[in-house]
């Protein structure tokens, strides 16, 4: 089985998140990523803020990702559920000893917003996935700090809350 490497960052962290989308994911370990910064400046198809790694010349920022192994049959279902605001870019960070070949996405420059804030739902998706893997503190209360905003869509802010009180009963 042909298997490719992937680094979330956003609300892909937490394992049951990903596994709705990619059945076959594996978390192989988490991923220090220097000289990058976590934002949530990706505008969505939805009106709201996601999540963009921004590579940053201040080299003392680091931010965190896990690294997971999937079928690479699996990866047209990820990208659909990514969209066309992002493009993927490969990259090699140490995990174990060894590098990993993966790929992440980032947002294309033309879907780039400052301006906007994440949905409560998709902040705490994120938030839920740090706390999982034990990011530092200090990287989780940075998150934690982000604003955000309730979904005017109540369906869809439902079926996003249920998959969080999952992942907290776990």
């Amino acid at each position: 089985m042909a298997k490719i490497h992937y680094i979330a960052y956003g609300s892909n962290l937490h394992p049951l998140r990903l596994a709705e989308r990619v059945p076959s994911a594996r978390a192989v370990d988490v991923v220090e990523m220097p000289g990058h910064r976590l934002a949530f400046h990706k505008r969505s198809v939805d009106g709201s803020a996601k999540c963009h790694m921004y590579t940053d010349e201040v080299r003392h920022l680091t931010a965190y990702g896990v690294l997971y192994e999937f079928h690479v049959d699996h990866k047209a279902h990820l990208d659909a559920a990514e969209g066309p605001g992002y493009r993927e870019r490969i990259a090699g960070y140490p995990v174990n000893g060894e590098t990993y070949r993966s790929f992440t996405y980032v947002a294309r420059p033309t879907h780039i917003a400052p301006d906007l804030v994440p949905y409560r739902w998709y902040k705490d998706l994120v938030l839920a996935g740090a706390r999982y893997h034990g990011f530092p503190g200090e990287y989780i209360a940075s998150i934690e700090a982000t604003p955000s905003r309730d979904d005017p869509d109540p369906a869809r802010a439902e079926r996003h809350d249920n998959l969080l009180r999952q992942m907290t009963c776990g």
